[in-house]
């Protein structure tokens, strides 16, 4: 990806194809502030939500630290994670789980 760089909408049509054919999607959701807090962000920058958020989130990757500390507060602040990941231990511990073929 490229660096944080502000594009207008003209360019990111011209420029978004060719990131997309060798990138992979992924959806998120925002909660209600951050979301407007993203399409205010877009509208003062004029370009998309999409655009602004990519970039910012492939900059927050590439300055990410990933180590052992910084991964368990990263997991530690995702709301019900240590809830989701018992109850996944659990059910495979019990055979209830879908065969990687199966899917």
């Amino acid at each position: 990806m490229p660096p944080l760089t502000f594009y207008t909408k003209r360019a990111d049509q011209c420029y978004g194809a060719s990131v997309t054919s060798a990138g992979s999607r992924l959806n998120v959701t925002l909660d209600a502030e951050h979301a407007e807090k993203l399409a205010r962000l877009a509208e003062q920058a004029y370009v998309q939500e999409g655009t602004l958020a990519r970039s910012l989130l492939s900059r927050a990757i590439d300055e990410a630290d990933l180590d052992g500390g910084t991964m368990v507060e990263l997991l530690n602040g995702i709301p019900g994670a240590l809830e989701r990941a018992q109850l996944g231990r659990g059910q495979g511990r019990r055979g209830e789980t879908i065969p990687l073929e199966e899917l």
